[in-house]
């Protein structure tokens, strides 16, 4: 059985290759709203489950994923404009906020999945810091305008949780999930 990765994100990429060598990706194209009243691991376990099940092929494993950015029950998405990006940097300023990611995988059509919770917590930023971020290409394909794997690592205060999972891809529990569904891990 081959291993698709219904992710185009070359983060999510680069998180898999340290667990497994051999893999194909594909590039999911599903609806990402939000359903109303949907609780954040909701949201992310159901659109990580629509991404295996878009990308499948006959005989293949094929692993979701989607990360949220929640303060409280509200779900900060991808910005949509430079105005929308400092909104949400704005408003995780200062504050403690959750990062859900879901992996869902697919085989033979049974779905398997996992979704975990870090909780992140943000320095206070003044608005040159917000802006000078916003000026980088960082913000603008990532939930919550932030990633965590770069410039934006310098605001975290403190994280309890999965590091990888706020990057798009837990490590420890995808590696669970494969190994129990007989894929060979690079390191046992």
């Amino acid at each position: 059985m081959r291993l698709t990765l219904a992710s185009s994100s070359p983060r999510r990429q680069a998180l898999l290759a340290t667990l497994v060598t051999d893999f194909d990706s594909a590039s999911p194209d599903i609806d990402e709203r939000l359903l109303p009243g949907e609780p954040p691991e909701q949201y992310v376990s159901r659109l990580a489950e629509s991404k295996a099940r878009v990308c499948d092929r006959q005989n293949d494993l094929t692993l979701g994923a989607d990360t949220a950015v929640a303060l409280g029950h509200r779900i900060l998405g991808k910005p949509h404009d430079r105005d929308d990006a400092m909104a949400m940097l704005e408003a995780l300023s200062g504050r403690t906020h959750e990062v859900y990611t879901a992996v869902a995988l697919l085989r033979e059509g049974s779905v398997q999945q996992v979704c975990t919770c870090t909780s992140v917590t943000f320095t206070a930023l003044s608005s040159a810091a917000i802006g000078e971020y916003l000026a980088t290409d960082e913000p603008w394909d990532k939930a919550g305008a932030y990633g965590i794997q770069g410039y934006a690592g310098a605001f975290v205060q403190q994280i309890v949780g999965s590091y990888s999972a706020v990057v798009g891809l837990p490590l420890c529990e995808t590696r669970h999930l494969l190994q129990r569904n007989g894929v060979t891990m690079r390191h046992g």
